[in-house]
């Protein structure tokens, strides 16, 4: 039964910014030093674990660093360490785990691993004293305070907020620096963008594709996983690129999807590929700094497209948010879910 009572996700969807302003002015040291770590050791690859939410910002950082510094970033699958044992071979590169807890055991594994295999260690957390801060070589905390929601609001944007400043610390973009300096105003903006045209598309919904392209994927897979574990709501996020194969026959009229479309580089190519889809009869929905025709969800801009697809995140997280309430459900609390899940 839905009611007026603000759940906890949409409480703390909206404590975003303020998380981004403490973790930009308290943390420049620890920026600057993984920077100078980056520089002096110029790694060939740059390794990550993470699950979840965590993994996504992980895809998102994957972006912008492979485009703004050039240098490769590989996931590395926790079980390789936890359950396989196997040994890493990651003499001068840089490893980067992203955890909001730090707590959980293959998490932990896959950093020791890492740090043996030669990597110096990074850690992305909430908790700065967990026990994978306390084993990284370097802590960068995300300063979201305490979440009580089940679903990830805004430690994830945190937490993609600081690897961001990771990518401008190793690329030393001026262009992108600036952005991140207006991200905290972005966010507070997106809190009044108008989502609700969104509803009815979502509403009765029993499967949806969520895409983009570049840092926009990124975000795909995070809005995908929020509609699953919120609103019981299957969804599976594509690339914009790869819906145009085998994940294309499944649409037909009134197919629904939501679509994250910066105005980057591949901007054209999305629009062409939204008006193909649009053609088989998909409906679709757009968030979008750029007016891209009906069920565009206009979200603010912080001056580059690499990084606005966070702050679409804040809209799309107040959108599911409210289908899971009208679906009779607690987004806060999903039945078969708990705030912090520790694998092996």
């Amino acid at each position: 039964m839905m009611t007026d009572t603000p759940s906890l996700m949409f409480q703390e969807t909206a404590e975003a910014a303020d998380a981004v302003e403490r973790l930009y002015s308290r943390e420049a040291q620890a920026f600057a030093e993984i920077g100078r770590v980056i520089a002096e050791r110029q790694p060939a690859v740059v390794s990550m674990s993470a699950r979840g939410s965590s993994d996504h910002a992980a895809s998102f950082f994957k972006y912008l660093f492979e485009i703004h510094a050039g240098l490769p970033v590989a996931s590395i699958g926790p079980s390789v360490a936890s359950v396989y044992n196997a040994p890493l071979k990651l003499e001068r590169a840089l490893h980067i785990t992203i955890s909001q807890s730090g707590a959980s055991p293959d998490i932990i594994a896959a950093q020791q691993a890492a740090s043996k295999g030669g990597a110096v260690t990074v850690a992305v957390v909430n908790i700065a004293d967990s026990p994978l801060a306390r084993a990284a070589d370097i802590v960068l905390p995300i300063h979201a305070g305490p979440e009580r929601s089940v679903a990830a609001t805004k430690s994830f944007i945190a937490s993609a907020a600081a690897l961001a400043g990771i990518a401008q610390a190793a690329a030393r973009s001026e262009a992108l620096g600036a952005a991140l300096a207006r991200l905290p105003q972005a966010l507070r903006a997106a809190c009044d963008v108008d989502w609700q045209p969104v509803l009815p598309l979502i509403g009765d919904a029993s499967s949806l594709y969520t895409t983009g392209r570049g840092p926009g994927f990124a975000i795909a897979l995070e809005a995908a996983l929020k509609a699953k574990e919120t609103a019981q709501l299957h969804a599976e996020a594509f690339s914009l690129a790869e819906l145009m194969h085998g994940p294309m026959q499944l649409v037909d009229k009134g197919f629904p999807i939501i679509a994250f479309v910066p105005d980057d580089a591949a901007l054209a190519s999305s629009t062409e590929g939204l008006g193909k889809l649009r053609g088989l009869g998909a409906q679709i929905a757009a968030f979008s700094s750029r007016d891209l025709g009906p069920l565009t969800i206009e979200t603010p801009t912080t001056g580059h497209g690499h990084i606005d697809p966070l702050v679409s995140l804040v809209g799309y997280y107040r959108l599911i948010e409210c289908a899971a309430r009208q679906r009779g459900l607690n987004p806060d609390t999903p039945d078969k879910l708990k705030k912090v899940t520790e694998t092996i």
